[in-house]
């Protein structure tokens, strides 16, 4: 049995079929969006609340970045499995949102350990660091310059390489923020740069996320219409 020749409509109906099915992927649902800005908006308001109110919740809040590694690869090989078309431009923001989630690992490690490090290198030497509080001089900790500044320099490269690529002007929009306040951070001390972290969070990610769910939940509903 020959098969029949599609016709325009016809073509152009399978093409919006598969551009519909290809558009499913976890940069577009705006779930990993959501889960990075809910995250980082907690961890960095959080933290601001402490330093700021003096008080302590029994653990390092930003840990809390490290458990969202599961859920982001959880997300990741599940709507792997869903979808039918892949291109070359998921491909790329795979592996962008990959490498982000192992470099904010590395640099949350960075700051949890180099201080530590570098104290029992000083204390070998019969070397301490000290700082006058009040008239008198304390021990002290060696701390890591503008941690904070990092981390928000860090959460603007898979954001806006996500607007880019897939034309989103609120992640475009989220990424200018996310680089502004990384500027701001620069002339601000620890404290306010957590501050600056979870607003990041919100304006970067959590946002733009929330506007790509709602997109997507709309595609879906006339998909099956």
């Amino acid at each position: 049995m020959n098969e029949q020749p599609m016709n325009e409509q016809e073509s152009l109906k399978l093409i919006t079929d598969m551009i519909g099915k290809a558009r499913r992927n976890f940069h577009e649902t705006g779930t990993s969006a959501i889960l990075w800005g809910s995250v980082i908006a907690f961890c960095g308001l959080m933290s601001f609340a402490q330093q700021r109110a003096h008080f302590y919740i029994g653990f390092d809040v930003w840990l809390l970045t490290l458990a969202a590694l599961l859920p982001q690869v959880i997300i990741s090989v599940r709507e792997a499995r869903q979808r039918r078309v892949r291109t070359h431009t998921q491909e790329a923001l795979n592996a962008v949102w990959q490498v982000y989630g192992l470099s904010l690992f590395a640099l949350v490690f960075y700051c949890n350990t180099v201080g530590a490090v570098e104290a029992a290198r000083l204390s070998a030497e019969g070397a301490e660091l000290y700082q006058k509080v009040n008239g008198e001089l304390r021990v002290v900790q060696p701390r890591i310059p503008s941690y904070g500044s990092l981390l928000i320099l860090l959460y603007g490269i898979p954001t806006l390489a996500t607007g880019i690529a897939q034309r989103f002007r609120p992640m475009l929009v989220g990424a200018i923020f996310c680089y502004t306040f990384f500027i701001i951070s620069c002339y601000t001390d620890n404290t306010w740069d957590l501050l600056l972290n979870g607003l990041a969070g919100i304006a970067n990610w959590l946002v733009p996320g929330l506007i790509l769910r709602a997109r997507y939940r709309n595609e879906n509903r006339t998909l099956h219409v």
